[in-house]
């Protein structure tokens, strides 16, 4: 067994080289700092990559999701299903609009919304249904689609993600990606909304930046936001969206490391992969039973802190989040939910780490393990 790290191991850190900085230097000179032509070419590549009709670039993923409910007349007195495991950004878009949040429990083996749950909460309030492929693992999209609601799927873990075959980027009315620091496509900060819906896209494209028109004449006619993307971060993205072949390689390397690095840790246990679907392998996480394992996720967590291991949690449940709670305190139980975020444990992933880094990370997981384990 490896020897304990002498220094600090990152969680995710983005996988950026000189292109990058050529690109962004680039594009400083070019004298366009703000949405331009990189951000309209950004959006013409990504919508042949996601096999959607139209790609609009924006702020962030959040504001993805925001916009995409907003272009389907979202708004106060609606009710719109989601999932707990996500971030909290999922739940707030919805309060953005007006509109209510309903947490529907999820699957026990990939943590992903329980389709069979959904048409228990659907009600004549029911204008959306929002849907997480947590992690990259796609959500089980036709029974959901089979309910006839409008559906805008939070795909930030999901861009090389397909779904039975096909790309996210079509299925729905609307899917959102994020490009923030993290993601597979790591620009900072950016989003996506892709849709082959053409009415969802004119909206979204008329809400993202409210002045529309050249030089002095211009117009509003709808409300609108400040959510566009800039040029300096779509040229970011346009270099990590010609990396993605061989991050994606990298990351099914360090997939198949802590595949092979789990197996024999009884009570730890990577969320599961549905063989029909592509997963966009965008986090490894692991459910760590206390019971099995000797300790819980916390003690794990801290102890590889101590081994100079970054872990995250993806995720705490947003129902029980203090604001959410506070807002709803009728809200039911979400056994599955709430059982998965006392467990849930992300390790160290990003093609920035060597097989070196990710076998420092085994086996510091595997001291952690022969110390706690019954």
């Amino acid at each position: 067994m490896r020897t304990r790290r002498s220094t600090p191991l990152g969680f995710q850190p983005p996988a950026i080289g000189e292109e990058e900085v050529e690109a962004v230097a680039e594009t400083l000179r070019s004298g366009w700092l703000t949405t331009g032509p990189r951000a309209a070419l950004l959006e013409d590549r990504m919508a042949e990559y996601l096999e959607a009709r139209h790609v609009l670039a924006v702020s962030s993923g959040t504001a993805a999701m925001h916009l995409a409910l907003l272009a389907l007349d979202v708004g106060p007195g609606d009710e719109v299903i989601t999932s707990p495991i996500t971030w909290p950004a999922t739940g707030n878009v919805i309060e953005h609009t007006g509109a209510t949040p309903v947490f529907c429990d999820v699957r026990d083996d990939d943590l992903n919304l329980d389709p069979a749950l959904v048409p228990g909460l659907v009600t004549e309030r029911t204008k959306a249904i929002l849907p997480v492929h947590l992690a990259g693992q796609p959500c089980d999209l036709d029974p959901i689609h089979a309910l006839g609601l409008p559906v805008v799927d939070d795909a930030a873990h999901a861009l090389e993600s397909r779904y039975r075959d096909r790309k996210l980027g079509g299925l729905s009315d609307a899917t959102c990606f994020s490009l923030y620091a993290t993601k597979n496509v790591a620009a900072g900060e950016g989003g996506l909304v892709a849709t082959s819906r053409d009415d969802v896209a004119e909206a979204v494209r008329a809400m993202r930046l409210t002045r529309r028109g050249d030089g002095s004449r211009y117009d509003q006619t709808t409300w609108g936001f400040k959510a566009n993307l800039s040029d300096v971060l779509a040229a970011i993205a346009l270099v990590q969206l010609d990396k993605l072949d061989l991050h994606a390689q990298i990351r099914a390397r360090q997939f198949a490391l802590y595949d092979e690095g789990t197996a024999g840790l009884d009570g730890i246990e990577p969320l599961a992969r549905d063989p029909r679907d592509t997963h966009a392998l965008h986090l490894y996480v692991v459910r760590i039973d206390a019971e099995r394992a000797g300790a819980t996720r916390d003690d794990y967590q801290r102890a590889l802190a101590e081994e100079r291991i970054a872990t995250s949690i993806h995720f705490l449940p947003v129902h029980r989040l203090t604001w959410f709670r506070e807002r709803y305190p009728s809200q039911p139980a979400l056994p599955v939910a709430e059982r998965a975020g006392e467990q849930v444990l992300s390790l160290p992933l990003s093609p920035a780490h060597s097989d070196d880094d990710i076998a420092d990370a085994i086996d510091a997981l595997g001291r952690v393990h022969a110390r706690f384990a019954p």
